[in-house]
């Protein structure tokens, strides 16, 4: 079989001005910004359009995304490509980092060791993706994350290091 004999699949993704919310994020706790976007008051980051996931829970020091694993996220081999873990373990981790900042402060992946675990298809279901912050010091935060399935199975474990950022005034 060649490609033009294989059935097409398409997908189209859309998503908002994302420095809509980040230039209002600056005023406000990342507790504060994280929480009205859950509430649709800003919209979520274009990459969560694009990979489809959702941020489901955030409380002090924890963040939970989730994500139903589909083919549009597979790789060559045919199962889930290890970068959409590593997003959502990223993605999971710093934002369990971000509610505990303060207005004005903000953050960016200084380092991060990810595991893979077991192979992620389409068949695996819903897969939730729990961040929760282990240290938060003056100018960088540790957090670790665990990507589950619907049974609690461990798919991929991660730890990060986050550097933390004064934001300026700019745009």
């Amino acid at each position: 079989m060649t490609i033009a004999d294989a059935a097409l699949r398409e997908r189209t993704v859309t998503w908002e001005d994302p420095l809509r919310g980040a230039r209002a994020a600056r005023g406000m706790t990342g507790m504060q910004y994280l929480r009205a976007m859950m509430a649709g008051e800003f919209p979520p980051p274009p990459i969560a359009h694009t990979l489809g996931f959702t941020l489901a829970e955030v409380d002090d020091g924890r963040a939970v995304f989730t994500l139903e694993p589909a083919e549009f996220h597979y790789n060559p081999i045919g199962m889930v490509h290890g970068g959409v873990a590593a997003t959502l373990l990223d993605s999971a981790m710093g934002c369990a980092v971000h509610t505990r900042l303060s207005a004005g402060v903000g953050y960016t992946t200084l380092e991060m060791k990810v595991n893979l675990l077991r192979a992620i298809t389409r068949d695996t279901g819903p897969t939730a993706c729990e961040g929760r912050v282990i240290h938060l010091g003056r100018t960088t935060a540790l957090a670790e994350a665990k990507l589950t399935d619907a049974a609690g199975r461990l798919l991929a474990h991660a730890t990060s290091t986050c550097l933390l950022l004064r934001l300026d005034d700019g745009s």
